[in-house]
């Protein structure tokens, strides 16, 4: 047993798969001053009792990355690090019932073939040929992934902790840590029962206890520990025959894997009756130890999965494993720098680590020693949830998760567990209008308005159909022919102010900053270059700002800000999101209304686009700014949250001669897609730069030195290898998803990050990154719309008012 030393750069807390798995890619990569300290012995929480199923299989771009990547790397491990492992590439069958399900698998089939992942649609009988134990009945077709297969958990944990031993991490095992603080030199002290460690960087990889060791920190990590049952089959002659193992086989419509083990099957469902337990006190200690079984709760699925395949109901059951798996509100680990923190990071709250746990260790190395991972994973960031992520909202969230593992992830779902969260003092009024709700970074934002008498809840589809659809329409064409206005609450904003303000943004940014009076985009890139965060800068003052950024963004943009402030500073950063809210106002109407509740000069004179001005509506004191995301002559009005209300009123009543209407967010990503607006970790990600992202004209390269500056140079010496583009696509009745495939001939050439219809062109559009040479106006491509390739052109942004006459009218 090793003792514990004094100081390392690293500590890591906790020893299951991905706690194990961050010590060996930390070692990988040159930093071996690093150790684990682990409660009990390695895999004694949620590790040892995992199924061990290893899917390449995610809706997710960047999860699939990760989750290939543990394959691949299982492949190789046991020969790396010389320790034998039970690693079985079996294959793996997932049926579809439904139209829709088909429809998931061509694209997500579509995205796999791109990322090198050999994914096949199959037909039934075809299915049949791959899986000879099942019946037919009811399935549409299905999707073989060749790479899917499993793993022993416990061995692997072993063989990431043999590689990082050899290569001189350090484990401790028997030694729970009891307290955390950090230190005035910003290194953190670890004590546990084994004495005192002093740390440059920690990571929470706890688990299901991770939240016990957030709390020694002041974070409340956002986690429920859910009940997963699997029972274990008595051993199936046919299966004791064979001499190869089986594929899985997953049927998403039913909510169950079945797997082989041994010579019997591994039956998991994703039941209904979702179950989380330790709400109030979590036990002492529960290594290697399981819940009481509780079939009665999966009699349902057991009854199926028999039908299906029958020779899973020829024998009995050997055993029943009931054990805790951590849970996010949305079912994704948190992998990254904690919020608020400096130098203290989490990987924990894996509801599927055996899969994710080489992607895992390989981005949390990149994190700690890197400053930033190869690849953009907002998805799993700790910062994703702010605030608004309590207890109740997390235990809500997470049973609705484990009851849709297996949903369609549709473009238009706006499950209601949790909420709300926040609301907008308009969030009743808007809501007797027949306004659809959505959650936006915890903030309820009305997604579309549902028409008198029509059902309020989207009809879901990948297909632009349903009764959403005609009311999006609408709203465009108000916000297009007369006015529309929006209520958005929960932008972040943050207000910069005092002597050195404006030199310390110039460093920050890759572009220049506005001019005393008006506004501009913002571009925040990383040492490497990529695109951090979008911040619209409003500049009131020599050296005072306001930097509004998306809802979702808040603790990650006040982290970026923060770990960059200069010592003593003179100037002051005040996060200001809670005390102001946001009305936009936009549409060839809007001029006049706003005019006839203020006294401020709306002319283009006085008021110029681009630029924000104080404003005075009845009571209420607030900013004005000639900017919008629709590409419509408006406003942003940004308001103290207790004068929203009432200026919305004077507005409305200002504009029903006009035709005023109620607009949402769905029509807004319609009318931003006519323009090429971009989007924050959906168009714009670390992965990309600002110029692979056609953003040239914010950048200035030839200014004094700023984050990224060298890597840009560097690219724009070389050339980018792909443009940022919009396509107009010949699509039928359903839209680009998000990451459809770009093909020119055979070859696949470009992403998709987001497409939608555009109801003022009539035309579908496809925002797209395509290789450089590729990028020409006119360019003739297609784009894979759940498993149909359309023709689609290369065009022009913006695709509507390309002179932006209408913004300045």
């Amino acid at each position: 047993m090793a003792d514990l030393p004094s100081h390392a750069r690293v500590v890591i807390i906790g020893g299951g798969a991905v706690g194990a798995s961050t010590l060996y890619h930390l070692a990988k990569m040159g930093c071996s001053d690093t150790v684990l300290l682990e409660k009990n012995e390695l895999t004694s929480g949620s590790t040892w009792h995992a199924a061990g199923n290893c899917p390449t299989f995610s809706g997710s771009w960047n999860m699939m990355k990760l989750q290939k990547y543990s394959t691949e790397l299982f492949g190789r491990l046991a020969d790396e690090v010389d320790y034998p492992m039970n690693y079985h590439r079996t294959g793996s069958v997932r049926l579809a019932q439904t139209t829709a399900r088909m429809e998931e698998f061509r694209h997500v089939a579509a995205m796999a073939r791109y990322q090198g992942l050999d994914y096949e649609m199959l037909g039934p009988n075809e299915l049949k040929d791959r899986y000879p134990y099942m019946e037919l009945h009811g399935l549409q077709g299905g999707l073989w992934d060749p790479d899917d297969g499993d793993i022993d958990p416990s061995q692997l944990t072993q063989a990431y902790a043999k590689g990082a031993r050899d290569l001189g991490a350090k484990i401790v095992r028997f030694c729970a840590v009891t307290a955390i603080s950090q230190l005035p030199s910003g290194e953190w002290k670890v004590e546990s029962e084994k004495g005192t460690i002093i740390a440059e960087k920690v990571v929470n990889a706890g688990g299901y206890r991770a939240a016990e060791i957030g709390r020694m920190v002041g974070r409340d990590v956002p986690t429920v520990a859910m009940s997963h049952q699997y029972l274990v089959t008595e051993e199936i002659p046919e299966l004791a025959a064979l001499g190869d193992k089986i594929p899985l086989l997953r049927d998403p419509d039913d909510s169950y894997y079945l797997r082989q083990e041994g010579n019997g099957l591994i039956l998991g469902p994703y039941e209904w009756q979702a179950t989380p337990h330790w709400l109030d006190k979590m036990p002492e200690d529960f290594s290697f130890q399981l819940y009481p079984d509780d079939l009665d709760r999966l009699e349902w699925y057991i009854e199926q999965s028999c039908a299906r395949v029958p020779i899973l109901g020829s024998v009995g059951v050997q055993k029943v494993i009931n054990g805790p798996i951590p849970y996010t509100p949305d079912g994704n680990p948190l992998v990254g720098p904690a919020p608020g923190l400096r130098n203290f990071y989490e990987a924990c709250v894996f509801s599927f680590g055996i899969a994710q746990s080489g992607g895992a260790g390989k981005t949390m190395a990149e994190w700690i020693i890197e400053g930033e991972p190869e690849w953009d994973l907002w998805v799993i960031d700790p910062r994703r949830y702010t605030d608004f992520a309590t207890k109740r909202y997390v235990v809500d969230k997470a049973v609705e998760l484990y009851q849709n593992e297996y949903a369609i992830g549709f473009p238009h779902e706006e499950r209601p567990a949790g909420r709300p969260a926040k609301v907008s003092p308009l969030y009743e009024k808007l809501a007797a209008k027949g306004a659809v709700f959505g959650d936006r970074g915890g903030w309820e934002r009305a997604v579309w308005f549902a028409a008198p008498g029509a059902k309020p809840e989207p009809e879901l589809s990948y297909h632009r159909e349903g009764n959403w659809y005609p009311s999006v329409a609408a709203e465009c064409k108000a916000v297009a022919e007369s006015i529309g206005i929006l209520d958005m609450p929960g932008f972040s904003k943050f207000e910069v102010k005092g002597p050195g303000a404006a030199d310390w943004l110039t460093g920050l940014i890759a572009g220049p900053l506005p001019k005393v009076g008006r506004v501009s985009l913002g571009y925040f890139c990383s040492e490497k270059g990529g695109v951090v965060t979008e911040m619209t800068l409003t500049r009131f003052g020599e050296d005072r700002f306001w930097l509004i950024s998306a809802a979702a963004g808040e603790w990650h943009d006040e982290d970026w800000l923060r770990a960059h402030l200069p010592a003593n500073a003179a100037f002051t950063l005040e996060n200001v999101t809670p005390r102001w809210s946001t009305l936009v106002l936009a549409g060839p109407r809007s001029r006049d209304v706003l005019g006839q509740v203020t006294e401020s000069d709306l002319s283009n004179a006085a008021f110029p686009w681009l630029s924000v001005q104080p404003i005075e509506i009845a009571q209420a004191r607030g900013f004005a700014i000639r900017v919008n995301y629709v590409g419509e002559l408006g406003w942003e009005l940004h308001l103290p949250v207790e004068a929203v209300g009432p200026v919305y009123d004077l507005l409305w009543q200002a504009g029903e001669a006009h035709g005023i209407r109620d607009f949402g967010m769905y029509a807004m990503d319609s009318l931003r897609l006519e323009k090429g607006y971009m989007a924050w970790k959906q168009d714009l990600a670390s992965e990309y730069s600002p110029l692979r992202s056609s953003l040239d004209r914010f950048i200035r390269l030839d200014k004094e030195a700023f984050i990224g500056r060298e890597a840009l140079l560097k690219e724009k010496q070389a050339g980018s290898k792909e443009r940022f583009v919009p396509l107009v696509v010949e699509a039928k009745t359903a839209d680009a998803p998000f990451c459809s495939i770009v093909w020119k001939g055979d070859r696949r050439v470009g992403l998709v990050t987001s497409g939608g219809y555009g109801h003022r062109i009539q035309k579908s559009i496809a925002l797209a990154y395509v290789e450089t040479d590729l990028a020409g106006e006119g360019e003739d491509l297609e784009v894979e719309i759940l498993g149909e390739r359309c023709p689609a052109k290369v065009a022009v942004s913006p695709l509507f008012d390309p002179k932006n006459e209408r913004l300045r009218a």
